[in-house]
């Protein structure tokens, strides 16, 4: 249903996407929690609108910057330069009022990953597509020092991602905060490549070319070790959600883990896994007892089976993706 927004026709007239003599529909999208997110409709065009909101659509506060849209502008332009097809085009930017215009992806042709999870179209293609997207703009911004500076977001990053995931979470498991603390210091420490923040299959559709990455305002140069626990975070949960899926999730989980590794080149592997199963046991834990729970862990058996394994391995972390995999039992 259409809603009035005349915040937005200015920055829309700034971008150059509105005539001052031209009619403009607003229509809300469903997405995340961080962000104004509406279809616009014109006389001439139809496209996307996006700008960030100063505090999240969840039950504990939760307060970010709203410069974090021009950071998510940034990434897209650089995702652009090496993966044209798996970012939406960008139309227009606007910093006054931190907004930016992108192309509308049509769900009848892109769904959303995250609804085909849930509808047990489990494709390990579109899993292996994933890993070389990541593997590809990881590989691609190593050791880069222009992006460094560029998105040398620590502060933001430590507000929208490390406190509300592992410091809350430590403040509800004492036994486990020195292991929560150390995934904080762990993940600051590590400075590669330019990470996402956000690789949540709600935040990527799958089109005719393959994955479209969304919501990358929370992009930092920093561990990609982060990425790729987000992620297969989300794969094992949905064990959860849809049990009678619960292989082709873990077969999704195996391909992406291998695709990723295998391309991996500007740091040892093995360290870089390691990693990653340290933050996998720390993300879990955090989306049952952390700022951003997971809607659809929704009874105390279930968050109980996430405690259980997830503080098993925080205090004693693997050192390969396979040995939670393997434990995995929900």
């Amino acid at each position: 249903m259409a809603e009035p927004h005349p915040e937005l026709i200015a920055p829309l007239q700034r971008m150059g996407l509105l005539d001052a003599q031209h009619s403009v529909t607003f229509t809300p999208l469903t997405g995340g929690v961080s962000s104004l997110i509406v279809r616009v409709d014109t006389p001439t065009q139809s496209f996307c609108l996006k700008r960030a909101l100063p505090q999240l659509k969840v039950a504990a506060l939760w307060e970010a910057p709203v410069k974090r849209n021009r950071d998510e502008v940034a990434w897209l332009r650089f995702a652009a330069q090496h993966l044209p097809q798996a970012v939406p085009k960008l139309l227009g930017e606007d910093e006054t009022d931190c907004v930016f215009a992108m192309a509308y992806l049509a769900p009848e042709q892109h769904p959303v990953w995250k609804q085909q999870l849930r509808d047990g179209v489990v494709n390990v293609h579109t899993a292996e597509q994933v890993a070389h997207c990541l593997a590809t703009w990881h590989g691609a911004s190593a050791h880069n020092a222009a992006l460094a500076l560029a998105f040398d977001h620590d502060a933001d990053f430590i507000a929208i991602r490390l406190d509300p995931y592992f410091n809350a979470t430590a403040l509800r498991h004492p036994d486990c905060a020195q292991a929560l603390h150390g995934l904080v210091q762990q993940t600051l420490a590590h400075k590669h490549v330019l990470v996402h923040g956000d690789v949540s299959p709600k935040n990527i559709l799958v089109g005719p070319q393959g994955p479209v990455f969304l919501d990358a305002e929370c992009a930092w140069y920093g561990d990609p070790a982060f990425d790729v626990a987000f992620v297969l975070n989300h794969l094992l949960l949905k064990c959860l959600w849809q049990p009678a899926h619960h292989a082709d999730y873990l077969a999704s989980f195996d391909a992406l883990s291998h695709t990723y590794l295998s391309a991996v080149h500007w740091e040892d592997p093995k360290a870089l896994e390691a990693r990653t199963c340290a933050l996998l046991a720390g993300m879990l834990l955090a989306r049952v007892d952390g700022k951003s729970p997971v809607e659809y862990i929704t009874t105390d058996t279930q968050r109980d089976t996430v405690r259980r394994f997830a503080i098993q391995f925080l205090k004693h972390p693997a050192l390969q993706l396979q040995t939670l995999r393997q434990h995995w039992t929900p």
